[in-house]
C-alpha cells in the first residue's frame, strides 16, 4: 500500500507529510519513504491554533471553525506530498492524520484528549480513505494516548546488541528506550534501514534484555521557541541554527530551578504538553530571568540547556541503563546547540540524528502515522501498553472512507 502520514505537532509550525510505501506485516514490515514535504502554516492559521491552545481564548466557535480549517490544510499538505512524489491521489491507498492536539488530559477521572483537523474534510478533498483520532482508543483502554511513535521505533530501530534511546525533540521531547534485541539478527536482516528506499529490518522486539519503555521526558523546542520569539521581538519563531543560544551563557541557578519542576520526577508512564510547558510557563521563566539580570540570549541558552538536561536526567532516573546510542529526530535534531548540550550531558553515548540510520529527522513522526494507519487498516494493534499504560493492545483510530471502496 501507499500511505500518506500527516503530523502537526505541539510546535504547530506546519504539517509534515510523508508518502510511504508499505508491505508485509510486523515483524517483517517493509517500507520505503517516497517523499517528505513540510508545509508551513500561514501566520494567521498558526495564530488561530495558538489561540485554541489557551482556555481563555479557545472558544467553542473558534474550535469549530479551526477543526474544518485544519482539515483543509491537512488535505492540501497531503496533495502536495503526493504530487511531489510523482503520484496521483488515486494511486494512494490511505491517509493517516494525527491531527493538531489542542488539549490533552493524560490521566485522572477526566482523562481525555482533543485533536482537530476534520477527517471528513481530508477524505472529501483528497478522495482518499483517512484514518484519524489515533490517541482516543488507547485512552479508552486506560492508556494516556501517548506516546504512539514507539511502535515505529521498535519496528525500525531495535538493535541486536546496543541499547538505544530513540529521542524525538519536537515541541515536547519524548523517548523510546529499546533494549538490545536478542537473538542476534541474521546477516541479511539489518537492524535499521541502511538507506532511504531500504526495508525496515526492526520489529524484533526487546527479547530477554528488558522491556521497551517510552514516555515524554519534558520540554523539547516549545520553550526555546517562546524565548526566541521574545528575544527577537517576534521576528523569529524559533532559534535558527541555535544562533541565539550560541551567543548566550547558561545560568546554572535558573537551570537548577527549572530542573525542580515536579513533572520531571514523576515516574512513567507519563505524557505532557503545552498545558504545562506552554506560554504561561515560558512567561514565568522569562520574568524570573529578567529580574535576575539575564540577557535575552542567556535565557534562550538556559532553556536550550534545560531541554538537554531534562532528557539526560530522565534517562538516569527511569531507564534501566544509559543507552549506547541516542537517535534524535524532530526539529531539535536540527539545532546544533540542542545536540551539543545533549552530547555534553551524555558523554558515554553516541548521539546522532535519525538521518544517519536512513530516516530523515523531520519525517519520522509523519512516517509513524503512515505506519499506524497501515496497521489499523489491517486490523492490527498500534499501541504499546508498556509505553502508554493501556490495559491491552488495541487497534487505533477511526476510518473515514474516501471515494474508492476497498475490499
Amino acid at each position: 500500500m501507499i500511505v500518506v502520514g500527516l503530523m502537526s505537532g505541539t510546535s504547530a509550525d506546519g504539517t509534515d507529510a510523508a508518502v510511504v510505501e508499505l508491505w508485509g506485516a510486523p515483524p517483517a514490515l517493509g517500507w520505503r519513504l517516497l517523499k517528505h514535504v513540510a508545509v508551513p502554516h500561514p501566520p494567521e492559521l498558526r495564530a488561530e491554533i495558538f489561540a485554541a491552545f489557551r482556555p481563555e481564548t479557545g472558544a467553542v466557535d473558534r474550535l469549530c471553525r479551526l477543526n474544518f480549517r485544519l482539515g483543509r490544510a491537512f488535505a492540501e499538505a497531503a496533495l502536495a506530498a503526493i504530487a511531489a512524489a510523482g503520484l496521483r491521489p488515486d494511486q494512494v491507498d490511505l491517509i493517516g492524520s494525527h491531527g493538531q492536539t489542542v488539549w490533552h488530559i493524560p490521566a485522572g477521572p477526566d482523562a481525555s484528549t482533543l485533536q482537530l483537523g476534520e477527517p471528513a474534510v481530508i477524505a472529501e478533498l483528497t478522495g482518499i480513505t483517512t484514518i484519524s483520532n489515533f490517541r482516543t482508543r488507547d485512552m479508552a483502554a486506560g492508556g494516556q494516548g501517548a506516546p504512539l511513535v514507539p511502535y515505529l521505533d521498535q519496528l525500525l530501530f531495535a538493535h541486536p546488541t546496543l541499547a538505544r534511546a530513540v529521542q524525538n525533540i519536537g515541541g515536547i521531547a519524548n523517548v523510546t528506550y529499546l533494549p538490545p534485541s536478542l537473538p542476534p539478527v541474521p546477516p541479511n536482516s539489518p537492524p535499521f534501514p541502511p538507506t532511504l528506499g531500504g526495508q525496515g529490518g526492526g520489529g524484533r522486539g526487546p527479547g530477554g534484555q528488558g522491556e521497551v519503555i517510552a514516555f515524554d521526558t519534558g520540554p523539547g523546542n516549545m520553550l526555546i521557541d517562546y524565548a526566541a520569539g521574545r528575544a527577537t521581538a517576534g521576528a523569529w519563531a524559533y532559534d535558527r541554527d541555535g544562533a541565539l543560544a550560541a551567543q548566550g551563557r547558561v545560568d546554572e541557578a535558573l537551570l537548577a530551578g527549572l530542573m525542580a519542576e515536579p513533572y520531571l520526577k514523576q515516574p512513567p508512564p507519563k505524557t505532557t504538553g503545552r498545558e504545562l510547558f506552554g506560554v504561561q510557563f515560558g512567561a514565568r521563566v522569562w520574568e524570573r530571568a529578567e529580574a535576575a539580570g539575564l540577557a535575552p540570549c542567556d535565557i534562550v541558552a538556559t532553556l536550550t540547556a534545560f531541554t538537554a538536561r531534562s532528557i539526560a536526567q530522565a534517562y538516569r532516573d527511569f531507564l534501566p541503563r544509559l543507552p549506547d546510542e541516542v537517535i534524535v529526530s524532530g526539529g531539535g535534531a536540527r539545532n546544533p546547540m540542542v545536540m551539543a548540550f545533549l552530547r555534553a550531558e551524555l558523554p558515554t553515548a553516541r548521539v546522532i540524528p535519525s538521518d544517519e540510520l536512513g530516516l530523515p529527522a523531520d519525517a519520522k513522526e509523519a512516517v509513524a502515522f503512515a505506519v499506524l494507519a497501515y496497521e489499523t487498516w489491517h486490523g492490527r494493534p498500534g499501541n504499546l501498553p508498556a509505553a502508554t499504560g493501556a490495559r491491552r493492545a488495541v487497534v487505533l483510530g477511526s476510518i473515514t472512507p474516501g471515494s474508492r471502496v476497498f475490499t
